[in-house]
């Protein structure tokens, strides 16, 4: 523990006075019944409020120098430490394309893959995890981090419009999303390093192809793992118009074929979802993956500590008055 104001802690001189000049009043004080002898009570036992004389004096000494200690601010430090924790590496990389708003999955794709996504998570806490987001092109969202709360901030902020907006081209480079998601493992040291790869369409953007990535996955030693989300035949997809929002039935494309190429390539496995259900059992499966050590270290954050100090000389000042006002009262 540090005091952000050391300087305050000089006041507890002020006690070496104070308890001086208690004890030299406390030897001048006349007693307010006087008898020609005290020897008749010396065998009598002590009551027990004969105990609690000096008690208001040592609550307002102990008052005193709490209320010192709240003044020069009490913190807990900083604080670095190394631990050994069991994991893997993952990088998450989804697709956010427009095309991942149709609601086959409810309430659509990519709402339904964030929340599965989080809860496998929430479920492997010792993980190094990051996120990468792609269309028609694709940027890291969140790098490698064991502070999922962190990840699961920027993951849950996704929302699928930001193609429409003009935010991110839209799209489908699936190589480019596996290429960004790579780059963010190809220098781990962790013995296991997964690509987990979302997505609902067709590679039909970016200057690395799928099976490309694939391959450059496979040198850096990385098991990608490709899911195909959408419904089979046709899906539903919200047009807005002046009328509303509006439902049209848009085909369901997707290129299993080369997620398998690419999965197999990585000595990974390819998974279709077609409904919550199934997308959930895809993490699931994912989930039974082996695990290696990792050495993490972790940093705690200065933090305000005075909170106690207040209320010992709070309740301290209490029961001063207390005692003083009731069993220990003086006769005027």
């Amino acid at each position: 523990m540090i005091f952000a104001n050391i300087e305050y802690l000089f006041l507890l001189l002020f006690l070496i006075p104070y308890i001086a000049w208690y004890f030299v009043r406390r030897k001048k004080t006349e007693p307010t019944l006087q008898v020609s002898t005290t020897r008749m009570y010396m065998q009598m036992p002590k009551n027990w409020k004969i105990y609690l004389l000096h008690a208001p004096f040592l609550l307002r000494v102990t008052a005193f120098v709490m209320i010192v200690l709240v003044l020069a601010r009490p913190q807990t430090t900083d604080n670095w430490q190394n631990t050994e924790i069991e994991g893997i590496d993952i990088m998450l990389a989804v697709d956010v394309s427009t095309s991942m708003l149709a609601e086959d999955l409810k309430p659509n794709r990519l709402e339904a893959a964030k929340m599965v996504a989080s809860e496998f998570i929430n479920g492997r806490p010792n993980d190094n995890i990051g996120l990468t987001i792609f269309a028609g092109e694709a940027f890291t969202q969140c790098p490698l981090t064991v502070d999922h709360s962190v990840l699961l901030n920027l993951f849950h902020s996704i929302k699928g419009d930001i193609a429409q907006k003009g935010l991110i081209e839209d799209g489908t480079a699936i190589g480019m999303g596996l290429a960004n998601a790579i780059s963010r493992l190809k220098d781990s040291k962790a013995k296991s390093k997964v690509v987990i790869l979302l997505t609902d369409g067709v590679n039909n953007r970016g200057d690395i192809s799928p099976l490309m990535a694939a391959d450059i996955a496979k040198e850096f030693g990385i098991r990608v793992y490709t899911i195909g989300v959408g419904t089979n035949g046709t899906a539903p997809y919200p047009i807005s118009t002046y009328a509303g929002v509006q439902y049209i039935q848009t085909p369901v494309e997707i290129d299993e074929q080369t997620l398998t190429q690419i999965s197999s390539t990585t000595n990974g496995n390819y998974f279709r979802a077609t409904s919550n259900s199934k997308l959930e059992e895809v993490y699931k499966e994912i989930d039974k993956l082996e695990k290696t050590k990792l050495n993490v270290k972790e940093f705690s954050k200065r933090e305000e500590a005075f909170a106690i100090f207040g209320l010992i000389a709070f309740f301290c000042v209490l029961l001063e008055m207390l005692l003083r006002n009731t069993i220990l009262k003086k006769i005027p």
